[in-house]
């Protein structure tokens, strides 16, 4: 019998729509490498996220939440209700390499072949426009956002905490991708600020969007 002990759960709310959340995501994984850590797939959305302030929105993007975000995150909590937690990991992979590498788009297309790519039935893609599990999409995203405040988006990830409850913290946001102990040392630098009680906010300036070229 193994004496080792688990490794450390870290929870990860993501959108499939959200460029920021797959270069964390890829982070993530990168530290699961380096790390004693086991990420844990959730489901979160920017639709939902924003549905009370359409109006605030530029048009771009509030056209974009209504006509693209709702199909793909129908689609991956049908995929986690009916076949279990344990396919997010995969198919998320599958999602964003063709939706943000491949520059695919969140099209019905798209989704249909990462669903293909990861063994998922095509009859998933019945609840592209509307699904049973809308409830259950609500709860996961209230879940993770009700950690962190409805002021930011994705993604969310938490932690266990000394004190037995969750630390949680939106982000990093991180272009491109670190990886080794480059990965390690923003994990180990994220959970330093994120763990003091009274840390709120830490940004530095941005000058490009993502960067997708090496992953």
């Amino acid at each position: 019998m193994s004496d080792k002990s688990p490794a450390t759960p870290v929870d990860f709310w993501f959108d499939p729509l959200c460029p920021w959340a797959w270069m964390t995501s890829r982070w993530m994984l990168e530290v699961e490498k380096v790390r004693d850590v086991e990420v844990r797939w959730h489901v979160m959305s920017l639709a939902v996220l924003n549905e009370d302030k359409l109006d605030e929105l530029p048009e771009e993007y509030r056209e974009m939440l209504e006509t693209k975000a709702w199909g793909p995150v129908r689609v991956v909590i049908a995929a986690r209700q009916e076949h279990g937690a344990e396919v997010l990991g995969d198919l998320y992979t599958a999602l964003g390499t063709r939706i943000h590498n491949r520059g695919e788009g969140p099209e019905k297309e798209t989704v249909a072949a990462a669903l293909k790519d990861v063994g998922l039935p095509e009859s998933l893609m019945d609840h592209w426009d509307s699904t049973p599990y809308e409830a259950e999409l609500r709860a996961s995203h209230k879940e993770g956002i009700d950690k962190v405040g409805q002021d930011v988006g994705t993604p969310v990830i938490a932690v266990p905490g000394a004190d037995g409850g969750q630390i949680a913290f939106f982000g990093p946001v991180v272009t491109p991708a670190p990886k080794g102990e480059e990965a390690a040392r923003l994990w180990d630098g994220t959970l330093a600020v994120a763990s003091v009680p009274g840390f709120y906010e830490i940004k530095r300036t941005r000058t490009k969007g993502p960067d997708f070229s090496n992953l």
